[in-house]
């Protein structure tokens, strides 16, 4: 007994250009240290938007091919669709932030935002590649331009960590007096005889090193610091309670040189472990500055 879409080479396209458009959505869907996206209900709500997706970028082939002009204006009405789950994942992590006993921030939320909206677009992509080869050519071609989607898609997943624009080492954290330092860094006034002792036993210093100036500008962004110390925090751990501001991880800036000095009360004084997850934060998108690409650096190279 045959299947009737079996016979069809269009349907057929259209099923190996979801199949590849799903298969892309769930290569980019993790939950992580983050616990971000909740699962399963979390995981269950982006799934299914990946499916739409797949099913939008696959029937997309067959309708410019068969001169259905018209139905490319459902792709208004799915990045209409796609802006509105941007502005779900922005609210929702607003509210869980004020929870956090060291919140993401503003940009790092905005960051994670538009990550859920871009990426249906990367699956969009796969399933009309996929469908197109399988249409203009042979199914085998649509496959094997699946699987190339599939690792352009997880090119475009994630951009650059910390560790790839800054130079990471381990600082000294100095209590003198009441007085905290990093280094040579001045962190903050620490008053309670217990909160000093708890910071001598317990505290991680460490220094980030920007590799070019647009890489000073960037980690001197607050928005970039509070996500150095929210994922330090969450994956580490935070040795503090509410209502305790004197043992708040905190990451200041030397002005002369550009450095960024990181403060941190980890339950497990672990150092390799938190340089490690230094160099693996994310460079927020909205926190990448180049001033080295100004019309004003240009003109200042061209008179020296």
């Amino acid at each position: 007994m045959k299947f009737w879409f079996l016979t069809e080479p269009e349907t057929i396209s259209v099923i190996i250009g979801v199949f590849f458009g799903v298969v892309s959505r769930i290569t980019m869907l993790r939950t992580d240290y983050r616990q971000y996206p909740t699962y399963p209900h979390g995981k269950i709500i982006h799934l299914s938007l990946g499916i739409i997706a797949a099913g939008l970028g696959s029937i997309l082939v067959p309708a410019l091919l068969n001169k259905n002009y018209t139905a490319v204006t459902f792709l208004t009405v799915a990045a209409q669709q796609f802006r509105d789950v941007r502005n779900m994942e922005r609210k929702s992590l607003e509210k869980v932030d004020h929870m956090e006993l060291v919140p993401r921030g503003t940009a790092y939320i905005e960051g994670i935002a538009m990550v859920f909206e871009g990426r249906n677009y990367l699956v969009i992509f796969s399933a009309f590649v996929a469908t197109f080869f399988s249409v203009i050519f042979q199914w085998y071609w649509g496959v094997l331009a699946g699987l190339l989607s599939l690792v352009v898609a997880k090119i475009f997943q994630s951009g650059k960590n910390l560790g790839h624009i800054a130079d990471i080492r381990q600082a000294e954290v100095i209590v003198d007096g009441p007085d905290l330092y990093v280094d040579s860094i001045y962190i903050m006034n620490v008053g309670l005889p217990s909160n000093q002792q708890v910071i001598r036993e317990k505290g991680v210093g460490l220094m980030v090193i920007p590799k070019n100036k647009n890489v000073r500008v960037t980690i001197a962004n607050f928005g970039q610091r509070q996500a150095i110390l929210h994922n330090l925090s969450t994956i580490l751990g935070v040795y503090r309670d509410s209502g305790e501001p004197a043992l708040w991880p905190m990451a200041k800036l030397n002005l002369e040189t550009g450095e960024l000095a990181v403060f941190i009360l980890p339950y497990e004084k672990d150092v390799k472990k938190a340089l490690q997850a230094l160099r693996h934060v994310p460079v927020l998108e909205n926190a990448v500055r180049l001033p080295s690409e100004s019309s004003a650096s240009e003109e200042r190279g061209a008179r020296s």
